[in-house]
C-alpha cells in the first residue's frame, strides 16, 4: 500500500490513527510505504504522482469518504480480468436515499458482450448514464434484478465516482494524470477525464453489485468553476 500524504502544517502519518491503521496492515503482512508530497497542487497531481510510484498491474483509487462491503476488491478484480477493458468500478450508494426510488434515472444499460471502448462526450445521450450513480439508484437496480455478490453484472458508464481499479499500464498509455498540469490547482472533473480517456481507447464499466456507501459528507471541492472534461480533450484525435 501506497501513501502520500499532503498535510501541510503536521505529519498526520505519525498521529496515533493512522499508526495504529498501518500496525493492523503490518501485521496482516501488507508493506506500507509513505511518501510526503507538498507542496499541494490539486487531485490529479497527487493521483500522477501515487500513479508513478505503483508497480501492481492494478491501481484502486478509492474515496477516503465511503465504506466498502468486503467483497469489494476481489469482484473488481475478477471483472478486470474477465474483461481485460481500462478500468471497472462501484459507484458509491448513498443509503439515506434508500427510499427515495428514482425509476426516471435507473434506466440501465447492461453489458451482455464482451467490455468494448467506447468514446462518450458531455452533452451525449451517453453521457445522461451520470444518474445512475444519484441517491440510491444502484441500491434499487440491485433489488429489482436480484443482483448479488456471486452473480455479477457490468453495465455502461459516463464514469465512476468513489471507487474505481485501473489497469495500471492502460491507464499510463493514455497519459494518467499527466494533464495536471494543464489545470488550475481548484480543478475539479480529473477522475472524470481520466476515465474518459481509458474508455475511448480500452473500455470500462461499473460493476454490479456496488458494496460501497458514500457517507455523505460535505464536498471540501466548492469551486466547481472548471471542470476538465469540458476543456481538455478527450481523444487526441
Amino acid at each position: 500500500m501506497i501513501i502520500s500524504d499532503q498535510t501541510e502544517d503536521r505529519d498526520a502519518i505519525q498521529t496515533k490513527e493512522v499508526q495504529a491503521v498501518v500496525r493492523v496492515l503490518e501485521s496482516h503482512g501488507h508493506q506500507i510505504i509513505v511518501y510526503k508530497n507538498l507542496p499541494r497542487r490539486g487531485i490529479a497531481q497527487q493521483r500522477q504522482f501515487l500513479l508513478e510510484k505503483a508497480t501492481s498491474p492494478y491501481v484502486l483509487y478509492l474515496d477516503d469518504d465511503v465504506i466498502c462491503e468486503s467483497y469489494v476488491v476481489h469482484n473488481l478484480l475478477v471483472a478486470i480480468a474477465e474483461e481485460k477493458c481500462g478500468f471497472v468500478g462501484n459507484a458509491f450508494i448513498g443509503l439515506s436515499f434508500l427510499h427515495d426510488i428514482r425509476l426516471h434515472e435507473q434506466q440501465i444499460e447492461f453489458w451482455d458482450t464482451p467490455v468494448t471502448p467506447e468514446l462518450v462526450k458531455p452533452n451525449t445521450p451517453a453521457w445522461e448514464r451520470w444518474k445512475l450513480h444519484n441517491a440510491a439508484n444502484l441500491y434499487h437496480i440491485q433489488q429489482r434484478y436480484n443482483i448479488t455478490c456471486d452473480r455479477l453484472r457490468k453495465y455502461r458508464v459516463a464514469w465512476i465516482a468513489g471507487c474505481v481499479l485501473y489497469d495500471r499500464l492502460k491507464l499510463l498509455d493514455i497519459g494518467g494524470f499527466r494533464f495536471w498540469q494543464e489545470l488550475p490547482t481548484q480543478a475539479c472533473g480529473e477522475d472524470v477525464l481520466a476515465q474518459l480517456r481509458v474508455m475511448a481507447r480500452y473500455g470500462g464499466c461499473g460493476v454490479l453489485p456496488s458494496g460501497v456507501y458514500h457517507q455523505e459528507l460535505p464536498t471540501t471541492m466548492r469551486d466547481r468553476s472548471v471542470d476538465a472534461p469540458q476543456i481538455l480533450p478527450i481523444t487526441n484525435g
